[in-house]
């Protein structure tokens, strides 16, 4: 009956969530584009599936997705586990490998899962013409969130400002953008930002927060948010890095690394 009471609570907010968009949508097409809505049946039904899906996916994060990033995180960092001695030894960061692994595995996997991900890489693959390629663009994405993930991980073991991560990266990603093929750069900035979406956040969020109240002397609030700054900043990298590795190749076969040629 709880779980029940929860899941109808969760559609009464999606409800006043959603509403405000719904609204907007049909005022201007009344008002200001003076035209009737059209299949008025579909767009009802499919905003009851919106509603229903949306409700039923924050049920879920909250009664699995966050908990199992909280649990993989405590597991990870017990003594018990990194430590074969826990009365004599004080852990340093390479003992917390396992963890780093965990991350890079789970900000892959979710990445490649993530569907705005997959919408924004077969939409790239179809105005190119094939140029780019929806898997290329997608595992390079997954690699930078990986790589991203990993090193935020790491962060918040040592204990380090992300401050020092942040301003560095954008300025390499500044750098970058000079000298990648122009074709690839929006593509880029925008794979950045999809891939903080439905999957990756939830346990992004989970296991930064669960490990930075796992790890002795880190405070949640400072140390446990920021990883999806990392997992937004990392595939602008990759993906660059991957369109001027494939200019590369192909100049050096002698072509032409025009944005014609398949990335």
């Amino acid at each position: 009956m709880n779980t029940l009471f929860e899941i109808v609570m969760t559609i009464r907010d999606t409800v006043v969530d959603v509403l405000p968009i719904a609204t907007i949508v049909v005022v201007f097409q009344i008002a200001v584009l003076r035209q009737p809505l059209p299949n008025i049946r579909r767009l009802i039904v499919g905003f009851v599936y919106v509603l229903v899906g949306l409700s039923l996916f924050l049920a879920g994060l909250e009664k699995a997705l966050f908990p199992i990033g909280r649990l993989m995180a405590t597991q990870l960092t017990d003594l018990r586990f990194i430590l074969d001695d826990v009365t004599t030894s004080v852990p340093e960061w390479p003992e917390y490998y396992w963890v780093y692994l965990f991350a890079f595995c789970i900000g892959a996997s979710t990445t490649i899962a993530e569907p705005a991900l997959m919408a924004v890489a077969i939409k790239a693959s179809q105005v190119s013409g094939g140029a780019i390629s929806a898997w290329g663009l997608r595992l390079a994405v997954a690699l930078g969130v990986a790589l991203g993930i990993a090193l935020g991980t790491w962060r918040i073991v040592v204990g380090i400002p992300i401050q020092y991560f942040i301003i560095p990266g954008y300025i390499f990603v500044v750098i970058q953008t000079y000298f990648a093929p122009k074709m690839i750069v929006p593509l880029a900035y925008d794979s950045g930002g999809v891939t903080t979406s439905t999957v990756t956040v939830p346990l992004v969020a989970a296991l930064g927060l669960g490990l930075a109240d796992s790890v002795p002397g880190r405070d949640p609030l400072l140390d446990g948010f920021g990883l999806i700054a990392f997992a937004s900043l990392f595939p602008m990298i990759t993906v660059m890095g991957y369109a001027q590795g494939s200019a590369w190749w192909t100049t050096r076969r002698g072509g032409d690394a025009e944005p014609s040629n398949r990335l």
